[in-house]
């Protein structure tokens, strides 16, 4: 599986990346107003997004459009290997992490673990109908979010990327944790029923 799982990933992020920008940058706009439009979708509280990197679809359209009620937050790396959320508004100092990515620079104790959330908003490398993630392959998600699979949300959990990177099946681990919905630019599809809506 783990063989299956690399090449459908070298074989997505290489799609992804070479999606044209008017492609991405639509893709933003459409994908704002479906993330608006989730049925779970909060007016309040913490909401998590991601810095988007390596073609992922970005999330500032949908940012910039939250109620105001929401605060929104990006993934810090902890040491224990799980993620905390920061708040961050654009402007806010961003230092790179381990991996290159930009994440909030703030002292641990403003850090919130995942269960402080309403909503945190996945990127992704490939999903099916089932709301099966393939991601990066670094596992962050999924042992953050472990403690999904026996509790109900909140948080939400929901999935970002192109309708191009949906495949027909994607073999679920042991430790994959289901997403609720994934939103891409061509509509909301609610894992929960496995329907576009």
């Amino acid at each position: 599986m783990t063989d299956d799982r690399s090449t459908l990933r070298r074989a997505l992020r290489a799609q992804r990346r070479n999606l044209p920008a008017a492609v991405r940058i639509s893709g933003a706009e459409a994908l704002a107003a479906n993330l608006l439009a989730l049925p779970f979708a909060p007016q309040s509280g913490y909401v998590a997004g991601y810095w988007a990197m390596d073609g992922e679809i970005a999330l500032h359209a949908w940012q910039l459009r939250l109620p105001k009620d929401c605060i929104y937050c990006l993934p810090v790396l902890h040491e224990d290997q799980q993620l905390r959320f920061a708040p961050w508004r654009p402007g806010d100092a961003l230092v790179p992490n381990r991996f290159g990515i930009p994440e909030p620079s703030l002292a641990e104790t403003s850090l919130l673990l995942p269960e402080q959330l309403s909503l945190i908003v996945l990127p992704l490398v490939g999903f099916d109908a089932r709301g099966h993630r393939l991601g990066m392959g670094g596992g962050w998600y999924d042992r953050s979010l472990a403690f999904r699979q026996r509790s109900p949300a909140p948080p939400w959990l929901a999935g970002a990327g192109y309708q191009a990177q949906r495949v027909e099946q994607i073999e679920a681990a042991d430790w994959d944790v289901a997403l609720d919905a994934v939103c891409t630019e061509a509509g909301i599809l609610d894992c929960r029923s496995a329907l576009y809506v």
